[in-house]
């Protein structure tokens, strides 16, 4: 207070280095003192708005990406979606052609007995494949299924039901791929 040092050779007007106790705010010159982390606001918002522009080109870049890439794939998958499926069939080809080509030597029950062969491989790969024959014969006649070529008189047979079938008909894992072609009885008279 009047600027002279005190028994510890301190002068008390001297606040240079003093410290600031824990829990006071320092004084406005210090606080001004310390370096600001943004120097400039706008700067620091345009940095910002830049990065979200970047972000927004590359979420914008990676989503055409991925809507080529899926084009693509559904291009390949309409190309070779029946690839293992023809494969298949190929053995089924490949049986024919032998058959055809011991037909001028072989007899006709040889014949007979390698088609059969053959019909059953052939059978056998579209069953693999989810393809059902339809065989209607004696069932009721179902417009769903069976396409009436004619109706014909019988007393042997339910009427409304399938008499003769003239062409199978088949189906692809439920679905209708052809109906069957039949005829269909009616009463006697009728």
């Amino acid at each position: 207070m009047n600027g002279r040092p005190d028994a510890n050779g301190e002068n008390p007007a001297d606040t240079s280095e003093t410290e600031v106790p824990e829990g006071v705010a320092p004084a406005a010159d210090e606080a001004q003192a310390e370096p600001s982390t943004s120097a400039d606001p706008l700067s620091e918002l345009q940095a910002k708005a830049d990065e979200h522009w970047d972000r927004y080109l590359r979420a914008a870049a990676e989503l055409e990406n991925v809507r080529k890439r899926a084009s693509r794939d559904v291009e390949n998958a309409r190309k070779f979606a029946l690839e293992r499926f023809a494969r298949d069939l190929l053995e089924v080809r490949d049986s024919l052609e032998m058959g055809i080509a011991a037909g001028s030597d072989a007899g006709a029950d040889a014949l007979l007995e390698g088609s059969s062969a053959t019909l059953k491989q052939l059978s056998t790969t579209m069953a693999q494949y989810g393809v059902e024959e339809l065989d209607p014969l004696g069932e009721p006649f179902d417009p769903e299924l069976h396409e009436a070529m004619t109706m014909q008189p019988s007393t042997d047979a339910e009427p409304g039901s399938v008499l003769t079938v003239f062409q199978k008909g088949y189906t692809l894992n439920g679905r209708l791929l052809r109906p069957a072609r039949v005829v269909v009885a009616q009463a006697p008279g009728g």
